[in-house]
């Protein structure tokens, strides 16, 4: 009899202990690898950075197993509508047109855009100003779609991605760059761009409103809801402040 009950609860462990491995949260999740200080690849070739500690601690939240893979910025949407990921993780701003092929998570940090140059050579940022001159950014970005609208005079230079926006001014091929302002941080404060600081105030209009959210394929609700979860209970039990003042000596949230 002791024996036949022991079998029977040791199938039903067994029984028990398959469902949960089945049912157990997977996702791989995609950044771009190349936007320091929020995702960028160390020497080890692994992913660090504000946005994969986040998406660390998110996944923690959800009881998730997570696996990452760095994906360029262009690709990061079309291989999500491919399924070749479940989620992004990658300093992602809210825009209607995104909207209609990507479900967004609630912001996990707000930011402004900002113009960088030789502060010397340039105050004025009006569009009448920088007639002519030559302003980079990274291509796909908030900030490329906001100067080709808006700065039709000068002469717009799109790269793959902002750290290229950020060498060109380095080597004088065009005379700014606008990205976000946190991005620049990092690059304004590198011993090889001491000549370099923000021009102008903070670029704020309603086209440049900056947020950063996850996305997931479109009409992943549930899974969002889960990612917004995660966000509330990492701000309230201290890990998202945390991981902020690892990156930055103020709040981005």
């Amino acid at each position: 009899m002791k024996t036949t009950s022991f079998a029977v609860v040791t199938i039903a462990v067994l029984t028990f202990a398959c469902v949960a491995t089945a049912d157990e949260l997977k996702l791989k999740i995609a950044t771009e690898g190349a936007y320091p200080p929020f995702n960028s690849i160390d020497a080890s070739g692994n992913l660090v950075g504000f946005d994969v500690d986040i998406a660390k601690a998110v996944c923690h939240e959800m009881k998730a197993t997570c696996s990452f893979i760095a994906v360029p910025w262009d690709d990061i949407i079309p291989r999500l509508e491919n399924n070749q990921y479940d989620l992004i993780v990658a300093s992602m701003s809210y825009t209607d047109a995104r909207a209609k092929r990507m479900e967004f998570s609630d912001s996990y940090y707000r930011s402004h855009s900002a113009f960088a140059g030789d502060p010397n050579r340039f105050k004025d940022i009006s569009p009448a100003a920088l007639k002519g001159l030559r302003i980079a950014a990274g291509s796909q970005t908030i900030q490329s779609e906001y100067l080709q609208k808006a700065y039709t005079e000068s002469t717009i230079v799109l790269t793959k991605d902002q750290p290229e926006a950020q060498k060109l001014l380095q080597a004088g091929e065009v005379d700014l760059v606008l990205a976000d302002s946190i991005d620049l941080l990092t690059f304004l404060q590198a011993p090889e761009s001491s000549k370099f600081d923000y021009v102008g105030d903070p670029v704020t209009n309603d086209f440049l409103k900056s947020s950063a959210h996850i996305t997931a394929h479109k009409g992943n609700h549930a899974l969002i809801a889960k990612v917004n979860e995660a966000i509330s209970q990492i701000r309230l039990n201290g890990t998202y402040d945390r991981i902020n003042n690892t990156y930055f000596p103020f709040s981005i949230y």
